[in-house]
Parts: structure tokens; sequence; C-alpha cells
């Protein structure tokens, strides 16, 4: 098979880049190892790029079958403290010397990547969140975050318990322990390295921000010493194999690897991104099911005479519409055959609606249409109206929100049109 073959078929996972300077000039970027897992277990890295806008054209990356959100800045604050923090001036000025690169907050990457998290939410695409991006999913959800884990959890921490989250000193190298929750993901991927008693597990570091308060969907996976939450998911929508997948993990598994090579610390490091492959596989799958149009059905011979009649029913309904005379009362029986199909068939596409709406296959009479047609004419109007004065992010919310009922009318159009036909052969 071709490599663009290839191409077509494999899915598409969704990675934000993050924006950098690099000779004067801002650079887009996305860490290989991300990238290396998701094409080694059998899914297509597409990088949407962190410029101006592009948030508003998330559309134009359809079809989106899984979503990698991976580090950057901190998120603005404003996005989910509704009080005021309890750090003064002073410690927030220290805070924003200490971590330069982390506390210039990025409001663009916020935006594309708190719109591609609930889009996810609402379609129930794959999402995995590793370190910045577990803290996105934490916000879209209703979460909140700690500003500073040193200075609003360690210094309350008894001196044992306390962590060091980032060493600039020691970035790649640095290590602290995490307690694994038992019946978890994470303990299914780590549980022959895990010993009985401890559950603990080795973990890289490199934030100084971290779940403050645990969005109510979540279960947590891991802790670390001074209480801080290191991964957690929802239970209720994780089964990678239908396609199921919604996680945050705090640390970085894809770079939890032996000193100048690129074995992993642990044989369960790639496990999280080789589930979320799997899920994102087959939410493909279902996406394309979904979508797929019909085969044509093989009807026999009371099915077919059926089918005709429907068909000459909508197609008198047409010429009435046409002409716009009324109806002849020899012709009344004829008509009666396609407004019993439209009455028990109501679940139709809105392509399917449209369609019939032109053929005038909605009436029984032409009078009757005529009126239906002004009524519906006046509430286009008034949607016309209502829907020009909706923000850009709350037609977004709006496209999102039909394209699932959408799919939803085709699922259910097809089940009954195959009902029909079981039924009939029986």
């Amino acid at each position: 098979m071709a490599a663009h073959d290839l191409a077509v078929i494999l899915p598409r996972v969704l990675i934000v880049s993050r924006r950098s300077v690099r000779k004067n000039k801002f650079v887009d970027f996305v860490g290989e190892y991300h990238l290396d897992l998701i094409v080694g277990y059998g899914a297509v890295p597409a990088i949407v790029p962190r410029v101006s806008g592009v948030h508003m054209l998330l559309d134009s990356f359809e079809p989106i079958h899984g979503v990698l959100l991976c580090e950057g800045e901190d998120i603005d604050p404003s996005l989910y403290e509704a009080e005021t923090s309890n750090l003064s001036p002073e410690e927030l000025e220290e805070i924003r010397r200490l971590h330069t690169s982390d506390t210039a907050i990025d409001k663009e990457k916020d935006s594309i990547e708190l719109r591609l998290a609930k889009l996810c939410l609402e379609r129930n695409i794959p999402y995995l969140g590793i370190c910045r991006g577990s803290q996105v999913l934490n916000v879209a959800c209703g979460g909140t975050l700690y500003q500073d884990i040193e200075k609003e959890v360690s210094r309350k921490c008894p001196e044992n318990q306390r962590v060091v989250h980032i060493d600039y000193d020691n970035y790649d190298g640095h290590r602290h322990v995490v307690k694994v929750v038992k019946d978890t993901p994470l303990h299914d991927w780590f549980k022959d390295s895990l010993e009985e008693e401890k559950m603990e597990i080795w973990v890289n570091s490199y934030h100084h921000q971290g779940v403050k308060r645990l969005a109510q969907r979540f279960v947590p996976m891991a802790f670390a010493p001074d209480g801080l939450i290191e991964g957690f998911y929802d239970p209720d929508a994780y089964n990678p194999g239908e396609g199921k997948f919604i996680m945050g993990l705090q640390f970085h598994p894809e770079r939890m690897r032996r000193p100048d090579s690129d074995e992993f610390d642990y044989p369960g490091c790639p496990s999280a991104y080789q589930e979320f492959v799997k899920a994102v596989i087959a939410y493909q799958k279902k996406l394309n099911s979904a979508t797929a149009v019909p085969k044509p059905l093989n009807l026999n011979k009371e099915m077919e005479n059926k089918r005709r009649t429907i068909v000459r029913s909508f197609s008198l309904a047409r010429n009435i519409y046409i002409t716009g005379n009324g109806v002849n009362p020899s012709k009344e029986s004829e008509l009666q055959a396609g407004a019993e199909f439209l009455e028990s068939n109501t679940a139709l596409s809105l392509q399917q609606e449209n369609r019939l709406k032109q053929m005038g296959a909605t009436i029984r009479n032409g009078s009757s249409y005529l009126e239906r047609l002004k009524l519906n004419e006046e509430r286009e109007r008034l949607a016309r109206n209502v829907i020009g004065k909706m923000s850009v992010e709350q037609l977004s919310d709006l496209m999102s929100f039909y394209f699932t009922m959408g799919q939803i009318c085709s699922e259910v159009l097809e089940k009954k049109l195959h009902g029909i036909v079981n039924n009939d052969s029986l």
C-alpha cells in the first residue's frame, strides 16, 4: 500500500504547538517524543499552530479522531479562579522571576486548547493531557489549579512530605516518587514494576503548578507525597477498545528514559500513548460507520411495491407544490401513503428533511403545505436574527451540538430502515 493511501486511512490526532523564540522570531514546535509514539502506534499527528485566530478555525481540522495536549505556559488563572489568590503581589512577582518562561501567559493557546478539550468532552473524542494538558482538562471541567505548588502546598507540608516538582539544574534527570492508586489504568500499566506494599514509581517533574480542586467527573490515579494529584481519568469515559479515553497525567511518561538512552525507566511508560491511540483508532471506526453511506437495500417484491407507491406519492406531492393547484379527490389516497411513511419515520437528517421539503412531500395537500411553508420562513427569519447576535464561541458550540445530533439521526434512520426490511421479510 502506498504511503499516501495510509495517510488517508490512519486516524488523526490533533496536537497544539508551543510558541518559542528562535533568532528573534517566533517558532512553533512539538516535542518529537510525542510524535514518535503517536506515529509508532498507528495514528497521524496533525499539528495545530499557535497563531492568532486559529481557535475560530478548528472546524477546518475535521475529522478529529483524538487530541493530545502537552507542555506549555501557565494557564490564565482568571479561567479557573473566581476568588482572588491568597498569594501576595510580592509572592506573585517572585514566582514570575523564578519561572519566567512558564508564567508568560499565552491566551491564544489557552483559547485553542480549552476549546479542543471541551469539544472532546462533548463528542467523547479520545483525549490525553500531559503536564499542562492535564491542567487544561481539569480546568475545562470546572476544576482549579495551584498557582505555585511550593508556596501553596510545600510550605504547609511536614519536611518529610515535601516534594521538589521542578529542578532547573537537573531538568530531565530529576525524579520524585508517586503512589499509584490501585485498580486504575496507571496501576494496570505499571503493575509489573510495583511493589505490592508500596505501590510507588519514580516520575519526572517539570511543573510549578498543579491540580488544586479536581473536577467532579475525574478519579485520581496517583499522588505525590505532598498530596498533589499526579494523574487522573474519567472512569465513565475509559474503554480504549470502544474508542473511549479521557485522561490527564502531570508527569511526562514519554520522557522517562534512562540517561543517554531511549530505553524507558519502566516498561509501562509508553502505555498511555499505546492505549490512547488504540482508543483513537476505535473512535475513527465508530465515526466512519456512523457517517458511511448505507449500502443499497435488497428489497423483496412486496417491499419494492411499497417503495414505488411511496415514490409515486412523493412525486404527486411535488407536482402539487410546483403547480400550486389543489388536490384532485381521486388522488388523495395516493398522497396518504407518503404522509403515513413520514409520520412513522420522523428521525430524518437535515439534508433529507430539506430534500423532502423541496419535493413537497411533507404535505397532505397543496394549500396546507403553502401555509406551513410561510410559517417555516418566519421561523427561519427569527432564527437568523437570534443567531446573528451570537458570539463566535456560541456559534462554534452550536455547530458542534448539531454535528452530534446529525450523527445520531443518521444512526437512528439507518436502524429504522433496516428494521422495516427485517420486519417485512419475516
